[in-house]
């Protein structure tokens, strides 16, 4: 017998670059479920765009600028049956688990008041389960009513923001770019991470240019990562990437997520922030601003 799955009111919205590794299984957790899909590519040379056509989602294109100048346009001009988006990303499944809880929560029905929805993310690198390091659960606004949403375009971490109170559900989102199982990929593109996350932190230093939202720690998973990164860029360029990989490795249990956690944990929490550090000073060396 064919269980009949009610459909919830929601519309996907992705970014999508050569994605033919990760958009199928990506799609193939959404189909049965949600009726509206929209992805934005930027002119996509691999079989990304075959892939989604096959599942009948509706596609535009346009340049890529920056991750959440790339959200901001699909949210600004782009037309959608639903109230309620969800901002996915083409390496990211949703479990049944979370499938039935999502459900749940639309039947039960939101409250006006309730403006965001966090979901908690499961990170897999090269086949692992990084459950370590205090790097799960990572919680991030991806469900949110669209007319009071908001993003800063000039955040590279982009975030989505909303005036009013928001949820946290129980069950995971898969993370796992299998693009990543090439290592030379993810070097090549935490490179390009590393020198925007220097441009940006070197403004907001020498600016004072600040987030949209008020850095606290005690307050929603985002405004926590904000307060911790205000702690951050006043630590010493070079000696905050020995800190927080020890923290993070030692102290947080990265160990235990084995050899592909030592891989991750050293590059992600390492070597990626020295190198957004070492960028720091060339940038500022070659806009004749003194070391500090």
């Amino acid at each position: 017998m064919i269980q009949n799955i009610e459909k919830v009111p929601l519309s996907v919205l992705m970014l999508t670059y050569n994605e033919e590794l990760n958009l199928e299984t990506c799609l193939q957790s959404l189909r049965e479920w949600v009726d509206d899909i929209v992805v934005v590519d930027s002119y996509s040379t691999d079989r990304t765009l075959e892939i989604a056509k096959k599942y009948g989602v509706r596609i535009y294109q346009h340049p890529f600028e920056g991750h959440a100048k790339q959200w901001a346009w699909g949210l600004k001009n782009l037309s959608f049956i639903h109230e309620w988006i969800f901002m996915h990303d083409p390496d990211h499944q949703v479990m049944p688990e979370l499938k039935n809880e999502i459900q749940e929560l639309f039947q039960q029905g939101i409250p006006e008041h309730i403006h965001g929805i966090y979901l908690r993310r499961r990170n897999i690198f090269r086949g692992r389960w990084i459950k370590h390091g205090g790097y799960y659960p990572k919680y991030m606004l991806k469900i949110f009513r669209r007319n009071v949403a908001w993003l800063d375009e000039n955040e590279f971490d982009y975030r989505v923001y909303v005036p009013g109170k928001t949820i946290q559900l129980r069950n995971d989102i898969i993370e796992e770019n299998h693009k990543e199982d090439n290592i030379t990929f993810w070097i090549d593109k935490h490179n390009r991470f590393a020198s925007i996350q220097a441009q940006e932190e070197i403004l907001r230093r020498e600016t004072g240019f600040g987030p949209k939202a008020s850095p606290a720690l005690l307050g929603t998973p985002d405004q926590r990562t904000l307060w911790l990164k205000s702690i951050w860029y006043r630590m010493p360029l070079y000696f905050r990437p020995f800190l927080y990989f020890i923290y993070r490795y030692f102290f947080r249990l990265g160990f235990l997520d084995g050899k592909e956690g030592f891989i991750f944990h050293f590059l992600q929490g390492f070597w990626y922030r020295l190198l957004v550090d070492i960028k720091i000073l060339e940038y500022q060396r070659d806009l004749g601003v003194r070391e500090r």
